[in-house]
């Protein structure tokens, strides 16, 4: 068993994805639709809303991955997969907002490297000037 305790504890605490930071409520979602603001990417739509100033800190995330769009469920879950794992390690540096990442187009052929990377761009574009 590894004991050893990282170097840099807060990294570490930034990069864990409790529940506290995923949508899971269809309020939450739908709070987020209703607010129409958006990022376009080639595959996906990063819809945003700023949080309340009463509301907990820091960003959220909700995945939408439709069935018409990838019928294996292991496709959907791996853009799922992926979408977590990117906003895992850059939501200390993100704005706090509620962010919805859907998939828009079918992505033909389905290629994780370049998924990743669209996602990591569209948070990108959403991460706070000021850290």
């Amino acid at each position: 068993m590894n004991t050893e305790q990282p170097a840099d504890k807060r990294s570490s605490a930034c990069a864990v994805f409790p529940k506290t930071y995923r949508l899971t409520k269809t309020d939450d979602f739908s709070s987020v639709f209703g607010f129409r603001k958006t990022v376009r990417g080639r595959y996906f739509l990063l819809h945003y809303r700023v949080r309340a100033a009463e509301e907990a800190t820091g960003a959220r995330l909700g995945v939408v991955v439709a069935k018409r769009l990838l019928r294996r469920s292991v496709d959907r879950n791996l853009v799922k997969r992926l979408a977590r794992e990117s906003f895992r390690i850059m939501r200390c540096r993100l704005r706090a907002y509620d962010f919805v990442l859907r998939l828009s187009t079918k992505p033909v052929p389905l290629d994780r490297r370049v998924l990743a990377e669209e996602i990591r761009g569209l948070l990108g574009k959403m991460i706070s000037p000021e850290r």
